[in-house]
């Protein structure tokens, strides 16, 4: 949504004024391990942002170096101009002529209880002939592959297979209907589809090849489909067209030369869902991705040779192609891939894999965390958790009921928490605390990163005082930002650098308080405007987290003659707690106390979930609809579970 001119800030009214700081035993041994230094990477990064990032790519294996670190034309930027790079060897190669190359790369573990491991040098070998079979199947330097997988090895090597010899993957996340992926592979004109014959979710397999040949249908760019056996359902081939993937590299050569490209080579096109709900391709490239992308992971999550460390997201999602794939195995890193649902068959999956594996990083989402709360502490306690050291929360905005919980039940209290704001457009993490340096305050995301430039701003591009909220915008160019949205440059131009001129909008509101901590508000999208008051859904939700009774809520804005627009509250409780009139009014009277009368809900829903999407996001278009009486539109398959909004709907009809 574009900010109007005549739109008021955005109301602040929820404060959160505890602080932790970094442990001490963490922090004595950290890369980075006071305010101190942390200061004087920010100062290095304001004062010559070039500069800071040219340092940070020096740590990459270049094939050619550059000779510029950056061009910039707004909105066009090229970032190590010249150089030419490959992230595949970055990712496998650099690490196969040191003790990394019988280092454990990807440790596996399938939905049904499989492991697997892979080795560096098992992964390149694993790489190199699958990017030997795609040249077999006619695949060039610049073609489009998308990749329709489980969360398995696999998607993985076929993402390193593309980047190998020049190919542009596209992940499809394996939770997106048969229409969803036939969209997304027209638009980019996709050569080749990469596929299993299903995954696992729940104790059920989902059929991923059925929805592969479903699109197919309606997509003359495809010449082939590449099928993994995963749970050996059965499956139709169409021959001429699909081509098992065991027997294409059996055949294949183990050898495989990385192709070296362009520093602004393309790497990957990652669809994202507007406003308007029309996907959006997302086009990174090579090398300033890559910089970016290793430097956080390595700083950000504080990463020691001896981590497991455990990234719980897709790899269909951008979360798993920067910090399951890309960035941790550029910095040579143990990376942990579960393949099903957080708690199948029992909720303390997630626990019970963190104990067997010892995983000492664990980056998560918020949904998933305030999931395991209701769910209760005893399966959490239940396992011995003493291998973490440190935790990260990704996706959304953290409640700080939630993020005192994840400190103290799953981190003992001994282990910082990395909150940290970012977004398939921005490529990798541009605001987060340094967990060695920067003491923490529940649901803020803290400070940028050095080498960014944030900033919390009016309408006219002015920074608004501290306390104020405002719009989130980065202000100057940084490595791993999006380049362009594919085949369509003038909604590059007019969504992300036309909103407010010669700065990036990120579509987020915000504020930053006193110490210039940042406080993320959500969507612009999502604001509430409550009698000329504009709310943010985000604070109204933490506030109702707050209440001991509840486990999960979601506000979003309904109709209203009087108001404009009156809050509506969907509420998840914890468990032994019923829904009763009296516990509705109590938590309005909540609400009302935390952060104000004028944010009071006029309407509370008790439900026993709320609709998600497999990767655990809220879906607040659907219940802006329940929420109205309207009829539910657009396209819902990719909820996890689609009985939770038939419940709601027939909720409202009774």
């Amino acid at each position: 949504m574009a900010p109007e001119e005549n739109e008021a800030s955005i109301s602040v009214l929820l404060k959160e004024k505890r602080s932790y700081p970094p442990p001490k035993a963490f922090a004595k041994s950290a890369r980075v391990s006071s305010a101190a230094a942390r200061g004087r990477l920010q100062a290095r990064g304001r004062k010559s942002p070039e500069k800071f990032w040219e340092q940070a790519a020096r740590e990459l294996v270049w094939s050619k170096p550059w000779r510029r670190t950056l061009d910039w034309k707004a909105p066009r930027a090229r970032w190590f101009v010249a150089g030419r790079l490959n992230a595949s060897v970055n990712c496998l190669d650099r690490h196969l002529s040191g003790p990394r190359r019988n280092k454990a790369a990807i440790v596996w573990e399938g939905e049904p209880g499989e492991t697997r491991t892979l080795t560096y040098l098992q992964l390149h070998r694993e790489v190199c002939l699958f990017a030997n079979a795609l040249k077999g199947l006619g695949v060039v330097k610049g073609d489009r592959v998308a990749v329709y997988l489980p969360m398995i090895p696999e998607a993985a090597v076929a993402m390193l297979a593309c980047a190998r010899i020049g190919a542009v993957h596209s992940v499809v996340f394996g939770g997106f209907s048969a229409e969803s992926l036939r969209d997304r592979i027209n638009d980019q004109g996709a050569k080749v589809v990469v596929t299993a014959d299903g995954g696992w979710r729940k104790g059920a397999v989902v059929r991923l090849k059925d929805a592969v040949d479903e699109a197919a249908k309606s997509c003359p760019s495809v010449t082939a489909v590449v099928v993994l056996k995963r749970t050996n359902t059965e499956v139709t081939i169409h021959e001429g067209r699909d081509h098992w993937w065991h027997r294409l590299t059996a055949k294949a050569s183990a050898d495989c030369p990385a192709e070296p490209l362009d520093s602004e080579h393309p790497l990957f096109i990652l669809y994202t869902s507007g406003s308007t709900g029309k996907p959006k391709g997302i086009l990174h490239t090579t090398g300033g991705y890559l910089v970016q992308t290793a430097w956080t992971t390595k700083n950000v999550f504080d990463l020691r040779e001896e981590d497991v460390y455990w990234c719980t997201a897709d790899v269909g999602w951008v979360t798993g192609h920067s910090y399951v794939v890309y960035g941790p195995l550029a910095c040579g890193a143990t990376v942990l891939m579960y393949e099903g649902a957080p708690m199948h068959p029992r909720p303390d999956r997630f626990w019970d894999i963190v104990e067997r594996h010892r995983v000492s990083i664990l980056y998560t989402a918020p949904t998933a965390i305030r999931a395991f709360m209701k769910a209760g502490d005893e399966h959490a306690r239940a396992h011995d958790l003493s291998s973490l050291r440190l935790l990260g929360t990704v996706g959304e905005p953290i409640n700080p009921e939630a993020w005192r919980w994840y400190r103290e039940v799953i981190g003992g209290g001994r282990c910082p928490i990395v909150d940290t704001w970012w977004q398939t457009e921005t490529g990798a993490i541009l605001i987060s605390p340094l967990p060695g340096a920067t003491a923490a305050k529940p649901g803020s995301a803290t400070l940028p990163l050095p080498g960014v430039d944030a900033e919390v701003v009016d309408r006219a591009g002015r920074p608004v005082p501290p306390g104020a909220g405002g719009y989130l915008v980065v202000r100057r160019p940084w490595p791993a930002m999006l380049r362009t949205v594919w085949g369509d440059e003038e909604r590059y131009k007019s969504q992300y650098w036309s909103q407010i001129p010669g700065m990036y909008f990120t579509g987020d509101g915000a504020r930053r308080d006193k110490d210039g901590y940042f406080w993320i508000l959500g969507r612009i999208d999502d604001v509430l405007n409550v009698a000329g008051h504009r709310l943010s859904t985000m604070e109204i939700e933490s506030a109702l987290v707050g209440h001991p009774a509840v486990a999960e809520a979601a506000a979003v804005g309904r109709p209203d003659e009087l108001l404009g627009q009156a809050v509506a509250v969907f509420v998840t409780l914890k468990g032994g707690r019923a829904p009763s009139p009296e516990l509705k009014e109590e938590l309005r009277e909540h609400v009302a106390r935390a952060i104000g009368p004028i944010a009071r809900p006029s309407e509370i829903r008790f439900s026993d979930a709320l609709p998600k999407t497999r990767s655990g996001k809220i879906m607040r278009r659907l219940l802006r609809e329940v929420a109205a009486g309207r009829a539910i539109q657009g396209d819902v398959t990719t909820l996890e579970d689609l009985s939770v909004l038939a419940r709601l709907q027939q909720d409202e009809e009774s």
